[in-house]
């Protein structure tokens, strides 16, 4: 198998800029594992690395689909594959960096997906059911496809329940592609929280505010820009006049990052395999030292 190293962790961690200067070190090249990075447009509120910060370093899976459009984990797997496929096969290393853990996973454990277009009439039941009512769906129906979902996401249960609805159950076993090492990162809780501020501050300061005015104006739906959640969520609530202030807004956008930041965290943890390491001492040579090894191994 092909080795692919793999580097995950939360929001605002440092793991984008840290996969840069390791894929520098062994001229790798990069597939984005990020769920809103995939859509054209949406730039500062998705945190996507600019042309300068890329430092030289290929990256894929950016800006691959239209504001609107349906993109699903089956499209992003099979393009994933067809991304680290031809890296592998032109001779370079490749490195899946990213904090969306289901696609970290699809990727990393070759999950087995089907790439079928949803039913619009079972789609409207679902969104129109509580998180709570398609989990007790889902539970009820086929108990055993909730390892593969986030229970958080309310996105995630919707297209469950979809899978339910339509019979679509069933869990094959998995079919890795790939020999993996995956490095997780992370800092101190309360010196992540202040990163997290820090990168909003600056983000808000760039203009997040006005893409997301400009992604209406050029035709994102609100509820497109609303299923986003975070920064592209409360954003249209604020511009939609919903909060009472900027202050409200901000307090609200700051709480619900920082609480991503705790749900990625609790994902990746539910895996065994992943090697954490303390972003505060030496990072770059704690992952040489592991890159090195994986890559040594027959």
């Amino acid at each position: 198998m092909d080795k692919l190293l793999c580097i995950v962790g939360t929001n605002a961690s440092g793991k984008s800029s840290l996969g840069i200067e390791l894929a520098r070190k062994y001229d790798a090249d990069i597939v984005s594992a990020d769920s809103r990075q995939v859509y054209k447009g949406l730039d500062l509120g998705s945190g996507k690395v600019t042309q300068e910060e890329m430092k030289g370093v290929r990256h894929y899976l950016i800006d691959v689909c239209r504001p609107n459009e349906f993109f699903s984990l089956a499209h992003y797997q099979k393009m994933a594959y067809e991304a680290l496929d031809s890296i592998f096969e032109s001779g370079r290393k490749a490195f899946l960096v990213g904090g969306t853990g289901l696609y970290v996973n699809a990727v990393a454990d070759g999950y087995d997906l089907s790439d079928a277009a949803p039913d619009p009439q079972i789609r409207k039941s679902v969104e129109q059911k509580s998180s709570e009512e398609l989990l007790h769906l889902i539970t009820e129906k086929a108990p055993q496809i909730l390892e593969r979902v986030d229970i958080r996401n309310k996105r995630r249960l919707e297209r469950a329940a979809e899978k339910v609805i339509s019979g679509d159950y069933s869990a094959p076993a998995n079919k890795p592609r790939y020999e993996t090492l995956l490095i997780g990162v992370t800092y101190p809780r309360q010196e992540l929280y202040e990163r997290i501020r820090v990168r909003l501050d600056k983000r808000l300061d760039a203009g997040m505010i006005d893409e997301v005015a400009g992604l209406r104006a050029a035709g994102a739906t609100d509820d497109f820009l609303f299923r986003l959640g975070l920064e592209y969520r409360y954003i249209l609530m604020y511009l939609r006049g919903e909060f009472s202030d900027y202050e409200a807004f901000y307090n609200k956008l700051f709480m619900e990052i920082r609480h991503l930041a705790k749900e990625q965290m609790t994902w990746f943890r539910k895996r065994s395999d992943i090697i954490w390491i303390d972003m505060k001492d030496d990072p770059l040579g704690r992952c040489c030292e592991l890159a090195d090894d994986f890559y040594k191994r027959n």
